[in-house]
């Protein structure tokens, strides 16, 4: 792991965005980052892209649970993207127009801190007449959901669909 990441960097100045969501204390014994976009010379041993197209609550628990752990297991060795389509998108909009818990939505923005990269599908955005600026800070568009999921699995991501 190397000491100049993001995680660790965010870690040595005490900043744990999920205290009180559980999140903070599941980063805690590891927080470093890897990203897609910020970090191109670096290479990770793990990489998962999961699939995020449901604005159900358990489902919508159960990937962020997952993204937590698996961070707190492999620090700065993994890369993790949410891909969100359909309804999904909803978790990464700041006026979801399904329920969204808002303790998901702060984990969100946990996880972004912690180098997690966060996708929406612009396809499904324009159904919804959303813009990137009803995005959460943080949440990249990519063209269509399912192509980018595609393009992340040429790239060596393993598809995780819970």
């Amino acid at each position: 792991m190397k000491n100049t990441s993001r995680r660790h960097f965010l870690s040595k100045l005490g900043i744990r965005t999920g205290v009180g969501l559980g999140l903070g204390s599941l980063l805690a014994k590891s927080a470093h980052a890897t990203h897609t976009d910020t970090h191109f010379e670096e290479t990770t041993k793990h990489k998962l892209v999961y699939q995020c197209n449901k604005a159900d609550h358990d489902y919508i628990d159960h990937i962020l649970f997952s993204c937590g752990e698996m961070l707190r297991k492999y620090g700065d060795d993994i890369e993790l993207v949410v891909a969100a389509f359909g309804p999904g998108v909803n978790l990464l909009v700041k006026q979801p127009r399904r329920s969204i818990f808002p303790k998901h939505s702060k984990q969100v923005q946990s996880l972004i801190t912690y180098g997690v990269r966060f996708q929406a599908c612009g396809n499904t955005m324009k159904t919804m007449h959303w813009t990137e600026e009803d995005l959460v800070d943080g949440v990249h568009v990519v063209p269509i959901g399912v192509d980018g999921i595609m393009k992340l699995q040429e790239q060596g991501f393993s598809y995780i669909a819970i």
